[in-house]
């Protein structure tokens, strides 16, 4: 899958003058395009180049601390961007908005570190997710790219020659990162012994295949260059014969040093027989993108760029971006000096996307893979019943008839208690003796959501904001702002929930209200979690925690905080840092429970259960799940049962009991039935049809799979086209 919004970089060589232009991907089909051209010298080129290679290879081995080194290679990458780019096109460069940039070069202009040309603020392949397209004289047989309807197929190859103890570690890490994703991608794992053959065998039988080895490259013979197996090596003669005959899987990452370079020697006709690298042979094969390092790679980096590698192409990352967050992750844990980052190049488009934008955990509704569907929301909603209550009666208590408070006070009981008809019943009274009492409004909303109707949660909601206003009351009115955008992010309507919480924002920093501002900023975060964006997303919930901290000493701040830690932890989870999410969740665990509010704990439970669950320890995670589901069923909250349900079922489907699974399924859909609740009816259609699928029970399948796909075509979520192409692997 290919998005929009791509830079291109074409550089043509001739002689001594390269030709270039930059555009965007879309202006592809204009009928003039500009170029512009600039004179170079291949001498001063080739000699900057060795300095760099000279830089990089000196860093590798005994001065990564030499400050003198980065200094170097700074000054090498800034005379390279002088030298190789006209006025025009590093002007387009620096301006551009866009992350994503296609380098399409000549076959003559492989071998200059493009990706190191320094423009003065920043490396190119730091500022942008670049990949690399090259241009050959020579035929180049039509690639026969691999379908990706239904389940992709990986296969992990590590440490064949058995004295890489990381190596292996690497293939586990990753392999653990993709059972996440288990029904999307089938797993093969092969370690120690991986002879020539297999290889041969089996290479082709893949969408993805990772290769964590040695890699031999011969400067006199490259073309003997290859990964070294137990019994010989895989060379560039062995893929080119390959080639000939078969797809190539997609992608492959070679995690092996010297897997990405390329000799100085043009491509000529009978390149099968001349000296080029494994990259080439690869690109030449058919191989749509390759992964490969450009010097030798140490042994714990290969580990931590390949673990944040793969955990951004599964949330949902293009390759570019993956690989650019890859490199920022090495500049974070070993710093810009040893220059670790610099080590790898990519062959092909950026902006590709391996894997659908993983819609993440159980928060409390947007989510579409239920598995993470509910957690950060639910969450939030009983923030903002909390704290909006408590805002509106510190404000208005000396103001009210001391019936309404005691009323308001029962209500208060009954909706703890989750006797919902009754709190519908007292706020009516409320409501028709004193429309102003502002604390009333939030609290019947909420209720109305427990029922699962979301057009009178947010009628109330609108009516909070309009006495709110009319009253001139600032700090209410961004409440209301708030609670509104999270009805409408409950139920998928993102441009809408993102309208109301920046409105909140906004409103509190005018007003100086700093707990509603770090309230709504907590929203938003659960906002750019819900689009995959979670660096965005920590940045947002270190502002809300830093408020929160600072004013731990008010009860309201403290609520607060748990609730940013219990989002930290979710966040982490995403991230597959078990360890740190697990501390953040026992964190909020713990104020709230010196907040006395263990009753509104049912998402850590689901949450700390997934977290058993990821981990296989099943019957730990089952006995979280059922804790929820206790707390979930006595306050009378249908969308969480229903989300409840669905979560159950999938664990029980991960221990392979389908009866169970199927049986909560169904239970999901009965409530349903009863409430609007379009995100749990469609997980549940959607559960309902994998588990057809995997039972071969297709007819049931595509009926499942069909309703799920009908209701995903009405809401702002992006799972149409995910399960679209789960109903196509059925034919």
């Amino acid at each position: 899958m290919q998005e929009a919004g791509t830079l291109v970089l074409e550089i043509l060589k001739q002689g001594q003058t390269l030709k270039m232009s930059v555009f965007e991907r879309l202006e592809l089909a204009s009928t003039l395009r500009h170029y512009s051209q600039c004179a170079v010298s291949s001498a001063e080129i080739d000699k900057l180049c060795q300095e760099i290679s000279f830089i990089l290879n000196k860093a590798g081995k005994n001065s990564a601390y030499d400050k003198e080194l980065i200094k170097g290679l700074i000054k090498s990458g800034r005379l390279l961007w002088d030298h190789l780019l006209t006025p025009s096109v590093k002007e387009k460069l620096k301006s551009s908005q866009i992350s994503s940039l296609i380098l399409s070069t000549d076959e003559e202009l492989i071998n200059i570190p493009w990706e190191l040309l320094y423009d003065g603020r920043s490396f190119l392949c730091l500022a942008f997710n670049i990949g690399r397209v090259i241009r050959t004289r020579e035929p180049v047989s039509r690639p026969r790219y691999r379908s990706f309807a239904g389940v992709l197929k990986m296969l992990i190859m590590v440490n064949p020659t058995n004295d890489l103890k990381s190596a292996y570690l690497e293939g586990v890490n990753i392999k653990n990162q993709f059972d996440r994703k288990s029904n999307n991608v089938h797993i093969d794992f092969k370690s120690t012994y991986i002879d020539k053959m297999y290889v041969k065998k089996n290479l082709c039988d893949y969408d993805i295949v990772h290769f964590a080895g040695h890699c031999e490259y011969e400067a006199d013979n490259p073309d003997n260059s290859g990964w070294v197996l137990s019994d010989s090596k895989f060379t560039i003669q062995d893929i080119l014969a390959m080639g000939s005959a078969v797809s190539l899987p997609a992608l492959i990452f070679s995690n092996a040093c010297h897997s990405a370079v390329n000799t100085a020697k043009p491509m000529e006709a009978d390149y099968q027989e001349n000296n080029y690298s494994l990259a080439s042979a690869f690109l030449f094969s058919g191989v749509r993108h390759y992964i490969g390092a450009i010097r030798k790679i140490e042994d714990p980096v290969s580990l931590s760029f390949s673990k944040e590698f793969y955990a951004q192409l599964i949330s949902g990352k293009s390759m570019g971006e993956s690989i650019r967050l890859g490199r920022l992750k090495l500049i974070s844990e070993y710093g810009i000096m040893p220059m670790h980052w610099a080590s790898y190049l990519l062959y092909g488009d950026p902006n590709f996307i391996l894997f659908r934008p993983k819609v993440k955990p159980k928060s409390d509704k947007p989510r579409i893979n239920i598995s993470l569907h509910r957690k950060r929301l639910a969450w939030f909603f009983a923030a903002v019943v909390f704290v909006s209550v408590c805002i509106c009666l510190y404000i208005w208590l000396p103001t009210i008839n001391p019936n309404t408070y005691r009323l308001f006070l029962e209500s208060q009981r009954s909706f703890r208690g989750g006797q919902n008809q009754r709190v519908i019943s007292q706020s009516g009274r409320i409501i028709k003796n004193e429309p102003s009492f502002l604390a009333i409004y939030p609290l019947l909303a909420d209720t109305y959501q427990r029922l699962g109707d979301k057009d009178n949660a947010l009628k109330y909601y609108f009516d909070y904001a309009f006495f709110s206003e009319k009253r001139r009351d600032k700090k209410n009115l961004s409440s209301a702002y708030i609670g509104i955008g999270w009805i409408y992010h409950l139920y998928g309507e993102y441009a809408k929930a993102f309208e109301f919480y920046n409105k909140s924002i906004a409103l509190s920093k005018g007003n100086k209200d700093r707990l509603n501002e770090a309230i709504a900023l907590r929203k938003l975060a659960v906002w750019y979690m819900d689009k995959g964006e979670d660096d965005k997303a920590l940045e947002l919930l270190t502002k809300s925690s830093e408020i929160n901290r600072e004013r731990q000493y008010s009860y309201k701040h403290r609520y607060n905080l748990a609730c940013d830690y219990f989002n930290l932890g979710l966040l982490f989870l995403n991230k597959d840092d078990l360890a740190t999410a697990k501390e953040f969740y026992d964190k909020s665990f713990r104020l709230f429970n010196r907040l006395k509010l263990a009753r509104e704990l049912s998402d850590y439970y689901f949450n700390v259960g997934e977290v058993y669950s990821y981990q296989k320890e099943y019957q730990k995670a089952l006995d979280f799940y059922f804790q929820g589901l206790k707390i979930d069923q006595k306050q009378g909250n249908m969308p969480n049962i229903a989300s409840d349900y669905n979560m159950i079922g999938e664990l029980y489907v991960e221990i392979d009991n389908f009866t169970e699974a199927e049986k909560y399924f169904y239970q999901a859909l009965s409530v349903c039935k009863d409430i609007d609740a379009p995100l749990e009816s469609a997980a549940a259609y959607n559960n309902l049809g994998s588990l057809y699928k995997r039972k071969g029970q297709k007819n049931k399948a595509r009926e499942y799979l069909r309703q799920a796909q009908e209701i995903y075509t009405r809401i702002d979520t992006p799972d149409y086209q995910r399960v679209k192409q789960e109903l196509l692997s059925l034919d």
